[in-house]
């Protein structure tokens, strides 16, 4: 045994919100990219990247814990808009 007692990490409910924002976040971008095209669903990408991106700056500013997550779904984002909107142009459909 340690002398020292261990105790759980303690997580808030701010830490939880910012962690579903940005999941959020990731899936408005997987469905922007293209994936909500093959469901079917009229995913146009310059309106669900910019949410996209809004909630995960959301995210990052209100959890310190989720920031790396929150960085990594606003840059999935961006690169989920050019790729969204380069197979929209191609598939002729709608941008906005």
């Amino acid at each position: 045994m340690s002398s020292l007692e261990t105790r759980p990490a303690q997580h808030s409910t701010a830490d939880l919100v910012a962690g579903f924002l940005a999941v959020g976040s990731i899936v408005l971008s997987a469905l922007a990219m293209g994936f909500g095209l093959i469901l079917q669903l009229e995913a146009r990408p310059a309106r669900t990247c910019f949410a996209a991106i809004v909630l995960a700056l959301v995210s990052a500013r209100m959890s310190a814990r989720y920031q790396s997550l929150a960085l990594k779904a606003t840059l999935f984002a961006m690169v989920a808009w050019v790729v969204g909107m380069t197979i929209a142009v191609i598939t002729n459909h709608a941008l906005i």
